[in-house]
């Protein structure tokens, strides 16, 4: 349930492009921290993050810090800062005139702005192109000024829409790392979103998934990583994987072949020292054991599919 202090709470949101859906009853709260909103595109996200900003008409309750974004949504503007997915820019700007302006929009004085702005353009590695107009740009310095404006205000939240897209690898690990160190050095959550999985992955500790306008999962990604959605175990022994499976199976495990290891699922209420003592009495050396884990891709697909048949099997009864 969520509470005061939750940084994101939604009840019940609903928005409608005419007679297409695009969000259907999102519910969840979020704490906090840095946390991804996955999806496919088309899947709900972009228009999710302009519902939090309180510039789309929506059904249902949302909340930013614990401000009601229709009743005061530039109250929430004030502390969020949003990189979109597209270039919103004027034609002929530079650098200084866009974040200035972006500034200014979320409520700062003229000077303060400026003095943030050329500030902030340093910390995003634009410091010697700032009065250069953006149009001349390339991908990564225009994906780097979009972080600065959304930045330059100094926002609690930020809302960063595929900030490593047309990236090349090296601007892609570039971006990702200036993110990463965000929370630390300017003290803000994030909220990431991005198809990209391995974007996520590497840095976020939360994730909501959202597939076809619907939450699929909110929580952490270690419990979404979990293979099946249950603590398993991956085991390999130096040789007579077939006989520790067999030993295993027989003091209530559940065990699966897969290539060189086996993937264990214990007992309620057991922990690894079951699979050591099997192993004990097999004979046998365990030369491996460690958590099993789903890549996240493997995770978001068997969550969509099993949300999915839940709904399949609700239908046909």
């Amino acid at each position: 349930m969520a509470n005061d202090t939750d940084l994101l709470d939604l009840d019940n949101v609903h928005k409608h492009y005419g007679a297409y859906h695009a969000l259907k009853g999102l519910t969840f709260a979020v704490p906090g921290g840095t946390f991804g909103l996955l999806g496919p595109n088309g899947a709900g996200k972009s228009t999710m993050l302009k519902v939090l900003l309180g510039l789309l008409d929506f059904e249902g309750n949302a909340r930013v810090f614990g401000v009601d974004v229709r009743a005061r949504p530039r109250e929430v503007r004030a502390r969020v800062g949003y990189m979109p997915e597209k270039d919103n820019y004027l034609p002929g700007m530079n650098a200084v005139e866009y974040c200035a302006y972006g500034a200014e929009l979320s409520g700062l004085p003229r000077a303060e702005a400026m003095s943030r702005t050329h500030a902030i353009l340093e910390f995003c590695g634009l410091g010697d192109k700032r009065y250069q107009k953006i149009d001349g740009y390339s991908t990564g310095m225009k994906q780097r000024v979009k972080l600065a404006q959304a930045l330059v205000h100094d926002p609690e939240l930020l809302l960063l829409d595929e900030p490593t897209n047309g990236l090349d690898p090296a601007g892609r690990d570039e971006m990702l790392a200036l993110i990463k160190a965000l929370p630390e050095r300017r003290g803000c959550a994030i909220l990431l979103s991005s198809h990209l999985l391995p974007d996520v992955e590497y840095l976020c500790e939360r994730a909501i998934l959202l597939h076809q306008g619907e939450v699929y999962y909110a929580g952490t990604i270690e419990a979404l990583r979990r293979s099946d959605g249950e603590e398993t175990l991956e085991v390999r022994v130096k040789e007579g994987a077939e006989k520790l499976a067999t030993a295993l199976a027989g003091k209530g495990c559940r065990v699966t072949p897969d290539g060189a290891a086996l993937v264990v699922a214990l007992p309620d209420g057991a922990g690894s020292d079951l699979v050591f003592a099997a192993a004990e009495e097999a004979k046998l050396q365990v030369r491996h054991l460690a958590p099993r884990r789903l890549t996240l891709e493997a995770a978001f697909v068997r969550v969509v599919n099993e949300a999915q048949a839940k709904k399949q099997a609700a239908a046909g009864g």
